[in-house]
């Protein structure tokens, strides 16, 4: 893969880098950066995500870059590579910043996704040249704040108290950049960063709607889309699952309807883009 070195201030899409601290003098990317200014979010998170966290990672990111949202992260496991993957799904623009020179990868467990980004029409990103030794503990938190510059706002959708994500929050509050928590259970330590994030400040958001408000209002549109099913037994199950229910059982048991036709009726819902399986018969709306 041909590495291709740039500076940011020669580049209108990466020129929004120059207010960042330490701003990068040359960026090296593998992929296509766009070709201008649009609206951008970095989505980051915990490395080990609960299955809350995964969920609601991949509704946002899925349903920002369906609206043409780039979705910029850090190709760490858990929810940076959910994020990425998710932005991939919806037919988006991802872009992935790396601590380490490229052509290396790390970790060496997302190679794949690594190549899926390029191949959706996104970039791999260091500002690390390839002979550069790694340092990786000074180098993740350096690349934190430009994950952060890389974007308009910032999405941490599931983080301990203790999370690393925490520090990209801080340069994107440097940087003036807005801050969007997705709400966790009070219970749960993989919630408490994001929990308490809200307390000092952040906002706190349950859907794509919420950040489209302040990044990209035009790209809003005048009434919530509703999907629909093909006949009376799809749209019953997505009505459920709108009302909340995630258990396939539970739903069927609620509809009063023979197992057979559910499970057609689910099938085609996956078919359709609909629906999206979360393992163990609990499905959510795509």
């Amino acid at each position: 893969m041909k590495i291709n070195n740039i500076s940011p201030l020669k580049h209108k899409y990466l020129q929004i880098t120059s207010v960042i601290a330490k701003p990068p003098q040359m960026l090296h990317y593998i992929g296509m950066l766009p070709d201008t200014r649009v609206p951008t979010i970095a989505i980051v998170g915990t490395r080990k995500p609960t299955s809350y966290g995964r969920e609601v990672t991949e509704r946002l990111a899925y349903d920002l870059a369906k609206r043409g949202i780039v979705v910029v992260s850090g190709l760490a496991l858990g929810v940076d590579a959910i994020a990425h993957a998710a932005a991939l799904d919806a037919g988006g623009t991802t872009l992935a910043v790396l601590p380490c020179g490229l052509p290396k990868i790390a970790p060496a467990t997302n190679h794949q996704l690594a190549h899926r980004i390029v191949a959706g029409g996104g970039a791999l990103i260091s500002e690390y040249t390839a002979d550069a030794p790694v340092a990786w503990k000074s180098h993740m938190l350096e690349r934190n704040r430009l994950v952060a510059g890389l974007a308009d706002a910032i999405l941490i959708t599931e983080a301990s108290a203790r999370s690393g994500t925490l520090n990209t929050a801080g340069h994107a509050l440097e940087q003036g950049k807005h801050v969007f928590v997705v709400p966790g259970n009070i219970t749960s330590p993989q919630s408490a960063g994001c929990n308490l994030l809200i307390k000092q400040g952040a906002t706190p958001v349950t859907c794509a709607e919420d950040i489209l408000e302040v990044i990209a209002p035009q790209l809003l549109t005048t009434q919530s889309q509703f999907a629909l099913g093909s006949n009376p037994t799809e749209t019953a199950i997505l009505e459920q699952l709108r009302a909340g229910l995630r258990n396939g059982e539970e739903i069927q048991r609620t509809l009063g309807i023979d197992s057979g036709e559910f499970n057609i009726a689910l099938t085609m819902l996956e078919l359709a883009g609909a629906v999206k399986a979360l393992g163990a018969n609990q499905w959510t709306l795509r």
